[in-house]
Parts: C-alpha cells; sequence; structure tokens
C-alpha cells in the first residue's frame, strides 16, 4: 500500500512511519523541516510541503492508496487547526485519496456523563489542554463537512505518551475508553498499530477511538 503521513516527524507520525513500514508498506512522509537521511525510517520518502498549502499537498496525495494526518498544533496555534484540516481535506478531494486524521479525545461522549463531550468535562481535560480538545472538536466538525472525502476521524484516549507496543488495544466509536483501573490511556507505539490496522483494513466508521 502507499501511504503519505501527513506530520511525519512529530510524536505520532514517526510511529505510524515505523509501524507502516514495519509492514512492508511503501512511505512517503511530508513534514516542513524533513529529517536528515540519517533518520529513523531510511525506508521512507520525504517531502517538504506546508500541509496548509492545498496546490502543492495535492500534488503529494496523488496515487497514494490512503493518507494519514497526524498534526498537533503548538500551543496558542490551536485555532489553526481547522483550517490546516480543512485544506488537507480539499487536496485529499482533489487527489481522490482516503483520509485517516489523528485528532484528539475532545469530541468524543463522556464514559460517565454520556450527554457531556469530554472537551466539557474536566475529569478528563484539565484547564491548560482545554484550548486543544476545542480545536479536536472543531476538527472532526471541519471533516464533516466534507461529504466528497473518504475520512475517518480516530480519537485518541485522554491521555497519549510514547510507551510500548504490545500491539494490543481495544476499539470504540463516539465514547471515550476506559480501563478497569478508571484511565484512559494508550502508547503512541500502540496508537501507530490502531492506524494501520485501519488503512489495512477499514472499518466504515466515520469517528472511531482506540485504547486499552
Amino acid at each position: 500500500m502507499r501511504l503519505v503521513v501527513i506530520g511525519a516527524t512529530g510524536m505520532v507520525g514517526t510511529r505510524v512511519t515505523a509501524e507502516a513500514l514495519r509492514r512492508g508498506h511503501e512511505v512517503t512522509g511530508v513534514a516542513r523541516r524533513p529529517p536528515a537521511p540519517a533518520c529513523d525510517h531510511p525506508g521512507a520518502a520525504w517531502v517538504p510541503a506546508d500541509v496548509s498549502e492545498v496546490a502543492g499537498l495535492a500534488p503529494v496525495l496523488h496515487g497514494a492508496d490512503a493518507a494519514v494526518l497526524t498534526v498537533r498544533p503548538a500551543p496558542g496555534a490551536e485555532a489553526t487547526l481547522g483550517p490546516l484540516t480543512a485544506g488537507v481535506l480539499a487536496a485529499a478531494a482533489r487527489a481522490g485519496t482516503r483520509l485517516v486524521v489523528v485528532g484528539g479525545a475532545g469530541p468524543l461522549r463522556s464514559p460517565d456523563r454520556p450527554g457531556l463531550l469530554v472537551l466539557d468535562d474536566p475529569t478528563w481535560v484539565a484547564p491548560e489542554w482545554r484550548a486543544l480538545a476545542a480545536a479536536s472538536t472543531d476538527q472532526l466538525r471541519t471533516c464533516r463537512r466534507h461529504d466528497d472525502v473518504d475520512w475517518t476521524y480516530l480519537s485518541p484516549p485522554a491521555l497519549l505518551a510514547p510507551g510500548a507496543r504490545t500491539g494490543h488495544y481495544r476499539r470504540g466509536t463516539a465514547t471515550l475508553l476506559v480501563d478497569g483501573g478508571g484511565r484512559s490511556h494508550i502508547s503512541a507505539e500502540d496508537l501507530a498499530v490502531a492506524v494501520v490496522d485501519e488503512l489495512e483494513r477499514p472499518t466504515g466508521v466515520r469517528h472511531l477511538t482506540v485504547g486499552y
């Protein structure tokens, strides 16, 4: 499978790239500043591109079987995520490329209060993370305005951090997943496993989540 990973030098992007290469897929990584040739993933091709520029991104997506968007805005720049995602969706529409968006937990339903989004539940979103959670909620709304693209929005659980690749996870839809100990978490490595699983075996679900 020919895959394009947008934001391939970030925490999630590097791991999705590694997981896809591990399974024998052909990967093109897109980043504003691609890594040096002696990077951790020498099997990937690299393209420098501004992901908000539709005209420059569409040719990169052309001919790919699917693309993954893994961009996370810097603190203070959360408002850029929606427009950036709209640009990637427009480029995917032009190229006719399927898109998996790795977003945030904000638009999921709270497991304890189903009428409340995780965004609005301080149990899961501390005040300092609310702007990012709101940006991810807007990002999903942006995706829903693009019926011309075959997209899937994958929300991680409340806690996402580097860790071990176990190859195991649970899949859900629009409600935050919590384990038996009351934690909502997954390693970035196992999130990457879930992303590539979705690419290889599409569920057909627009909004899904994973977790332990």
